[in-house]
């Protein structure tokens, strides 16, 4: 089959690229000119484990290229996937489907025979009507079906979860449609993933559903640790003694500083607009949104109330800025907030990230960025681990003890046992757990 992929952000590069895997021919196309020269020289314009050398063997075999050229590869395929951005439209949290749009016009354009035209990228409920639409207004002649195909990738594990899916979710009720995205996904009836055929509104509501239910979980979890810290719990326990339950699931139930990235905050965000727009009040989300909105800012708090309440003039070292491990995408990072507050109470921040540094020095060009953890460390009066790298789970902590100025740890991913931490002389705060005093 012959694809084209419209857009080489996260979604669009992962999805070419693993299609082209498949054996499929693949062309992703950008408007960036210099996103995509860097492409055809090797270059990945994002941080995800394994897939430059997943792009750089099929661009070899030929069945993966880029092109800044939309028409040539539009006309030629047997199925067009629209894989641009829809970030939060700047105002009232709705999603911004420009991109989307602009893509479907020129899309439609240059159709030629049967086609299939799919958004990969999230949209509200509704938007498949609209391209559709639009693309009838700009070629009424066209032979086309629309159909949303909604990606479910983490970031960071995005290849293994293309490859071996818990589903995957297509909205079309035609059936040339349903044979051509059928054959293209056929590869993977190897590994036996359901192949789920819904209605096209149905698909798109599904995407939104996904991530809303997965921010409620990381928010509960995270209210059960602060009722932990009050009533003497560990909330790891609380999470373990309800994750066996099979209704439950221990996926998502690691408390920490709140949820951030690219998707769980902007989806939820517009999942409450779309629903506001047909009259449903969704009070659980919104209250996911309030709680971890306030749940980042609070981690500041808890940072100067780790060093008697007042950070003036104190030096604190922050190991971890992206919002997960594994990626670069710092996206409403809970180190955003957590570091904001830091400096407005005075204290001075020093950083350091395995991947995130560039970033941080463009979003945070008050803080110090380091190379290492331990240099990171050098004089601190306290260290905050925010991003659960896994570096930062085997750090020689008799060195880190030596480096600080204070032996003070705020731990917001649990990474180490508090008995552990007190036992080598640290004063240990983390999540959902009693403070541990240096013995």
């Amino acid at each position: 089959m012959r694809s084209a992929m419209i857009g080489t952000g996260y979604v669009g590069l992962v999805s070419g690229a693993c299609f082209a895997d498949f054996g499929h021919q693949v062309t992703c196309v950008d408007k960036d000119a210099d996103k995509v020269a860097a492409l055809c020289r090797g270059e990945i314009p994002i941080f995800e484990p394994g897939l430059d050398a997943l792009v750089a063997s099929n661009v070899k075999a030929g069945r993966l290229d880029f092109t800044t050229d939309l028409a040539g590869p539009v006309a030629e395929a047997d199925a067009v996937f629209i894989a641009v951005g829809t970030p939060s439209r700047r105002g009232d949290g709705h999603a911004d489907l420009t991109y989307v749009h602009t893509a479907a016009r020129e899309i439609a354009k240059v159709l030629s025979g049967f086609t299939v035209v799919v958004t990969k990228s999230t949209v509200p409920v509704g938007t498949g009507d609209e391209v559709e639409r639009l693309i009838r207004e700009v070629n009424p002649a066209a032979d086309v079906v629309v159909a949303s195909n909604p990606e479910f990738l983490r970031e960071g594990a995005a290849i293994r979860d293309f490859k071996f899916p818990d589903r995957i979710v297509i909205g079309t009720s035609d059936e040339r449609g349903r044979k051509v995205l059928g054959d293209i996904y056929r590869p993977l009836s190897l590994n036996q993933a359901p192949l789920m055929f819904t209605a096209r509104r149905t698909a798109e509501l599904i995407k939104y559903a996904a991530n809303a239910f997965l921010a409620t979980k990381i928010t509960f979890i995270n209210e059960m640790a602060d009722l932990s810290e009050k009533v003497g719990a560990d909330v790891q326990e609380v999470a373990r003694g309800i994750g066996l339950d099979n209704r439950i699931g221990s996926k998502f139930l690691h408390a920490g500083p709140g949820f951030g990235g690219s998707c769980f905050p902007k989806d939820t965000r517009a999942l409450v607009k779309i629903a506001l727009d047909h009259d449903v009040q969704l009070r659980i989300v919104e209250a996911v949104l309030a709680v971890n909105d306030n749940r980042k800012r609070a981690m500041a708090r808890k940072v100067s109330n780790a060093l008697g309440g007042s950070l003036r003039g104190k030096t604190i070292a922050v190991l971890g800025l992206t919002f997960k491990p594994d990626t670069d995408d710092m996206r409403e990072a809970p180190s955003l907030p957590l570091i904001t507050g830091l400096l407005d109470m005075g204290a001075k921040v020093r950083a350091y990230d395995p991947v995130g540094l560039e970033q941080a020095r463009r979003d945070l060009p008050e803080i110090e960025c380091c190379k290492d953890a331990y240099s990171c460390a050098s004089g601190a009066d306290a260290l905050v681990i925010v991003t659960e790298w896994v570096q930062f789970r085997a750090l020689d902590l008799d060195r880190l003890k030596r480096e600080m100025a204070q032996p003070v740890i705020v731990d917001l991913r649990n990474i180490y046992r508090p008995e552990d931490m007190a036992a080598l002389g640290f004063s240990y705060e983390s999540i959902g757990r009693a403070p541990q005093t240096r013995s």
